[in-house]
C-alpha cells in the first residue's frame, strides 16, 4: 500500500509541478522511449553482468517483497511462540527422544503441522531442527549453542542482503548512465547544428531528458526500493532471533513458560503479542 502511495506522490508532484510551472510534456514524452531504452538497457545489462543468476532471481523477488511488505505478521510470531512452547514442553517432560519423530520428519509431525506458514520457511524449520539435533548430540553449552545459532543467522542474513546490494548498485549507477544517454543526445544535436533554433532547442531538451531520467529513476525509484527491501529483510530476520533466544533459554534449563516469555521479549514491539494473549493461546494447545 505504501509503495503505491509513494509512486503516486512521486509522479504526481514531480510531473504535476513541471506542468503547472509551464513545462510542456510533448518533448519529454517524445524523447522518453528512446532515452528510456538506452538508460534501462544499460542499467539492466550492467546488473546482469555484475550479479549471479541466484542474485538476479532474488532481486526480482525482492521487488515483490517491497510491494507485499514483510513476510512475518503478528500472528506468525504468536504461532512461533506456540510451536516453540510445544517443542520445549515435550523436551522438558519426556527428553530429547520424544522429539525425534518431529525433528526428523516435520512434514508428518502433528506439532509442526499446526503451523503451516512457519513450515513454509525452510530456514526457520531447519534452524529449529538443527538446534535440537545439536542437543541430541550432547551439545548443550548455552554460550556455544548461542554462538553456533548466531553464525547460522548471520550467514542467512548476509545472503538475504545480496539482493539489496545489487539493487543499490543499480541506483548508484543510474545518474551516470543518464549522463551517457544525454551525451549521445548532444552528439546527435551537434550533427544537426545547421537546423533552426527551434529544432535545436527541442533536440537539446530531448537530450536533457536522459540526465533527468537517470537521476529520477535512481533517487525516486530504485534507491527507495533498495532501502525498503533492506528494512524488510531486517524485520523478517527478527523472527529467527526469537527462535535463538527461546532455544538458548531452554538449554539454560528454564521452564517452558519462561523460555517463551524470553522469546516474546525479542519480538519487534509493533508485532509483540500481549503476555495474557500468549498464555491464553498456550492453554488452548493439546496436552503434551
Amino acid at each position: 500500500m505504501t509503495f503505491i502511495l509513494g509512486l503516486a506522490l512521486v509522479f504526481g508532484l514531480v510531473f504535476g509541478g513541471f506542468m503547472l510551472s509551464g513545462g510542456k510534456m510533448d518533448i519529454v514524452l517524445y524523447a522518453l522511449p528512446f532515452e528510456g531504452m538506452m538508460i534501462g538497457g544499460a542499467a539492466i545489462g550492467a546488473f546482469v553482468i555484475a550479479n549471479s543468476v541466484s542474485v538476479i532471481k532474488s532481486s526480482a523477488g525482492g521487488v515483490l517483497k517491497v510491494i507485499k511488505g514483510p513476510r512475518w505478521k503478528a500472528k506468525d510470531y504468536n504461532d512461533l511462540l506456540q510451536l516453540m512452547f510445544e517443542l520445549t514442553r515435550a523436551y522438558k517432560a519426556k527428553g530429547i527422544l520424544a522429539l525425534d519423530s518431529h525433528i526428523e520428519d516435520p512434514q508428518s509431525s502433528d506439532i509442526f503441522g499446526r503451523y503451516p506458514r512457519i513450515m513454509a520457511d525452510h530456514f526457520a524449520v531447519d534452524l529449529i531442527r538443527d538446534s535440537f539435533r545439536m542437543l541430541s548430540m550432547q551439545f548443550d553449552d548455552r554460550y556455544a549453542t548461542e554462538d553456533v545459532i548466531n553464525r547460522k543467522i548471520r550467514k542467512h542474513h548476509h545472503e538475504s542482503l545480496a539482493s539489496v546490494h545489487a539493487v543499490q548498485q543499480v541506483a548508484d549507477g543510474l545518474p551516470a548512465i543518464g549522463i551517457v544517454a544525454a551525451v549521445l543526445g548532444v552528439i546527435k544535436t551537434m550533427s544537426s547544428i545547421d537546423q533552426p533554433p527551434e529544432i535545436l532547442g527541442k533536440m537539446i531538451g530531448g537530450a536533457l531528458v536522459g540526465t533527468f531520467l537517470g537521476v529520477f529513476l535512481a533517487y525516486c525509484m530504485v534507491q527507495p526500493v533498495a532501502g525498503r527491501l533492506k528494512q524488510i529483510e531486517e524485520e523478517d530476520g527478527a523472527f529467527y532471533l526469537v527462535i535463538r533466544d527461546i532455544f538458548v533459554a531452554m538449554v539454560s534449563n528454564h521452564p517452558p513458560n519462561i523460555c517463551i516469555e524470553i522469546g516474546r521479549g525479542s519480538i519487534p514491539s509493533r508485532m509483540q503479542p500481549d503476555f495474557y494473549e500468549v498464555e491464553a493461546a498456550q492453554k488452548e494447545l493439546p496436552a503434551a
